[in-house]
Parts: C-alpha cells; structure tokens; sequence
C-alpha cells in the first residue's frame, strides 16, 4: 500500500492533494523550483525538495529531477496533479520502469487520448458520437483547404496534438481559410513540435459540457455527471457549474453511458473527463478526454460527494472501485470561478506581484482552494491562478446569490485579479437564466465592460451633484423670501423635477 506520495507540481493543487494525503494517513513530499521557496505547498508537505531554477522546463517539467526527489523521498507513488507532467506518457512509462507508481493511467491511455485524431478513431469504434470531420492528420495546406471547402463552412482548424486552445482556429469565411489554417499549423508547430491538424465542422450555440469518469483497473467503471464548462475566455475556462442548467435527465444518461464507454475504449485506469460539445437541441459529440485531474474537479466532489484524489490514490493501490453507478446521485448545485493574478481592464494580462493582504470568503457552502498568502510574490514564470472559489446551495439560484456574497467577500490587494470580472459574471442576465454556451463572454461584452460599470458610476455622481446643487439652491431661495414655512421635501421635489432622470 502507498505510504508517501510525492506531488509533482505546485500551487493550489499540490496543497489539495496534499489535504487528501494527510486524511488516508499519508506521508506527503513536495518539489520546488527557485521561484517557489517561500510558497505554501512547501510549508504544506512533510518532506520537500529542491529540482532547479524557476522555468518550468528547468525544474517541475525535467521528468529526472522528479524521479530523483522521489527516489531520495523514498516516496511509493508520484501524483502530477494538472498541467506539467500529468498527461506526459513518458513520464508514466518512467515511473513504471522506476517501480514507482504513477497516479494516473497508462502511457498507452495517455497517447491514444492525447492525439485528438487517433481518439476520434477510437470513439468511433466505441460508437460515442463524434463531431462530423476529418480522422487523418492534415499537413499540406492545399489539402486542409481542399477539405474544409467539402466539409462546408464554419468550421474549427485544430491542432492534432496538444490542447489548451493552442493551435485552434474558427474559419467562417472562405477568404479567411488560408491565413486561419497557415496559422494554426504554425501555432501547433510552436507548441507541440507537430504542425498537423484535422477539421471539424463548427457547431452553432456550442456548449461545452464534460462528464467526470472514475475506472479501476479490473474493469470497473463509473460516472460522476456533469459540469457545464461553457463560460470561457479564448478557449479557456473561466466559471464551471454542476448540474448543467441546460441538460435533462435523459440525455444526461445518454451522455453518462458513452463517457463510460469512451474511457473503457482506451482501457482507462484512474481519474478522467470525457468531454463534449452540445448543440442547443441537446445533440452531443465527443471533444477530447483529459486524461488527468480537472481544475474544475471541486464542484463534483461537492455534488455528488466523493473525494476524487482519494479515489486516484485507492485505483493506484490496485483496489476496486466500491462506486456503483446506481449509488451515485446529484445533491445540490454547485459553481466554480477561478481567480487569477490579472488585469481584466487590460486584456486580461499577467500582473504578477506581492500580495499585500488578503481576506479569504468563508461560509456555509463556501470552499476556498488556493496558495498565497499575505507577504507572498506570486512568481512570473506560471500560471497566474492563485485559486479556485467553490459554492454549494441546495438550488442554483442559491448557489449563485452565495457566490456573489463569497466574491464580494473575497478581498486581495498588492495585485490586480479577476474578482471583479467575475461578480459581473453572476449578474449578466443568461448566466443568470441559465441561457449561455462558449460565446457567453463576448456576447454579454456590454454587461461585462467595466468601463461602462465605470461610466454608470460617473453619472450617479453627476446625479447626486445635481441634487445638492438644486438643495443648495432650493434654500437660498427660500431665505430670500423670508419664509418661515415648513418646507417640502427637498427629496420630492428633486424626484418630481428630475423625473425622467432618476437613478
């Protein structure tokens, strides 16, 4: 049995699996870059290891310099949490070879899923639907024209390795084809180190909705249901919700059943997520599998209640699933928004910095997974999230009315970040409603602008200008005519004058 996991990353999800870890009673070990000396995960663990300079591609992703933290820890098990290593079959393979154990699945799981071709393939054998498109790599640019114009326009240029993304590309014209394709490969090439690329047809009204499996490694297999994850920013996810507010009980069944079927295509052990796109008719179609933990991964643990590390850790100890899929129900509503170190007032860019101070949201139904700390420098060199915001209510509506109350709680200073961003989420009338998909954020631009929020807050004090002068006026006038009656509500008659401008 496990006895000493070391984690292979940083951040907010080191610390969470960490958590796990110290439930089950087991010894934890953390590794570090230069950048992350003073960060929280390294207080957090038991044991911790220094791998190199801060560039990710200098430290956390030298599979070396991991093995070697391991094998000094004298850890059993490696778990890669997300990002990084977690979907690097080599790094699996190496782990087997080292006779350590790889909390995730097979290299071969990882490969099959990781190139998006070689999956639609497999999901096709297993008859889970795919998006109508090409099922061979694309490398010469006059044949990714020459199919696109078959397929029909609009479609979606994709790179067929990697993900996040990068290397995608939506063409609704056909002058935009040649620069839009051309593009991609390039991206991909910069990316990925492999410039091929296939074709999808495009789905109006995309919603992007996924579905979590679990799989054990003696044929079992279960599904936790949803998470709508259709509120993005260039292809990134930005608020995920469980249950989807869009799905029904019997394609959620359907949807279920062919997540289960697409894992065990590939022979599935572990944690994953099947992904779907889903058109406004409910029809669905296989995206791609992650073949690791999700960000989002909270809001299912607190709907359906089951802690998804400790399952990871009980399928690498080679036990059996005690999940079955007829024990397994939605309670609740839950929602996730994520915080990052950035400025939405200027396109979203890095701001990375000290935090000056911080007040963390607490609660009923309010879970805060995160990593600063007042005093700590968030580091340049990854990822600027500095944590996850997770709400439960019994109703949606609930949950998103907790959420705001969490965001405006949620205080952080030193840096600029997206909490404001996402207090406008929650009051955009769709998300309210529950009537959004992947186009959300640029649809509701006008709801979401700050400078508008901004110019709104200009004219209320233009407003109140407006009735202290007319106040200022009102009993100059009166001490003028020497009036000694009562005067009537200055309130009513700034309200009866300004009627068509009242705020």
């Amino acid at each position: 049995m496990i006895k000493k996991i070391l984690v292979a990353n940083r951040g907010e999800i080191a610390i969470r699996v960490m958590r796990s870890c110290r439930e089950m009673g087991i010894k934890s070990v953390a590794v570090f870059s230069e950048a992350d000396r003073t960060s929280m995960h390294v207080r957090f663990a038991d044991e911790a290891y220094f791998i190199g300079p801060s560039p990710s591609n200098e430290s956390y992703l030298v599979i070396d310099k991991i093995i070697d933290a391991a094998k000094k820890s004298g850890a059993d098990a490696i778990h890669p949490g997300y990002g990084f290593l977690s979907e690097n079959a080599e790094f699996s393979d190496r782990c087997k070879a080292e006779g350590i154990i790889f909390i995730g699945p097979s290299s071969y799981a990882i490969n099959t899923m990781g190139d998006k071709i070689t999956a639609r393939k497999k999901m096709q054998k297993a008859s889970v639907p795919v998006v109508p498109g090409t099922i061979e790599p694309i490398t010469d640019l006059d044949a990714a024209v020459k199919t696109i114009k078959e397929i029909g326009l609009p479609v979606m240029v994709k790179a067929s390795s990697g993900g996040g993304g990068k290397g995608m590309r939506l063409v609704s014209k056909e002058e935009d084809i040649i620069s839009s394709v051309s593009a991609a490969k390039s991206e991909a090439m910069a990316a990925f180190g492999d410039d091929a690329v296939y074709i999808e047809k495009y789905i109006n009204s995309p919603h992007h909705i996924e579905f979590q499996v679990l799989c054990d490694n003696h044929g079992n297999a279960v599904h936790l249901f949803e998470r709508e994850c259709s509120v993005q920013r260039r292809h990134q996810k930005v608020v995920e919700e469980t249950p989807s507010p869009i799905m029904n009980d019997k394609v959620r069944m359907e949807m279920g059943e062919h997540a289960v079927a697409a894992a065990k295509a590939v022979n599935y052990s572990g944690a994953g997520t099947i992904e779907f796109i889903v058109d406004d008719d409910l029809n669905y179609y296989f995206l791609e599998m992650n073949t690791r933990l999700q960000v989002e991964h909270p809001i299912t643990e607190r709907v359906v209640g089951v802690d998804l590390v400790k399952e990871q850790i009980k399928i690498a100890n080679d036990l059996e699933l005690e999940l079955k899929q007829e024990d397994l129900s939605q309670n609740g509503h839950a929602i996730e928004v994520r915080i990052y170190a950035e400025d939405p007032d200027n396109n979203f860019m890095p701001n990375p910095g000290k935090i000056k101070h911080i007040t963390e949201p607490l609660g009923l139904g309010v879970r805060h997974d995160g990593y600063v700390y007042e005093g700590y420098e968030i580091p340049m060199y990854y990822d600027p999230m500095i944590s996850k915001l997770i709400c439960w209510a019994p109703t949606r509506d609930e949950a998103i009315d907790r959420m705001k109350r969490a965001l405006h709680a949620y205080k952080i200073t030193g840096v600029k970040t997206s909490i404001p961003f996402l207090h406008r989420i929650m009051d955009v009338p769709d998300f309210k409603e529950g009537r959004y998909n992947t186009h959300f954020i640029q649809d509701n631009s006008e709801f979401l602008d700050a400078k508008k929020d901004a110019k709104q807050k200009v004219k209320d004090v233009a407003s109140i200008a407006a009735f202290v002068d007319f106040i200022s006026k009102y009993d100059s006038a009166a001490a003028n005519n020497g009036k000694t009656c009562k005067k009537a509500s200055p309130w009513k008659q700034f309200g009866r004058k300004n009627s068509v401008n009242h705020f």
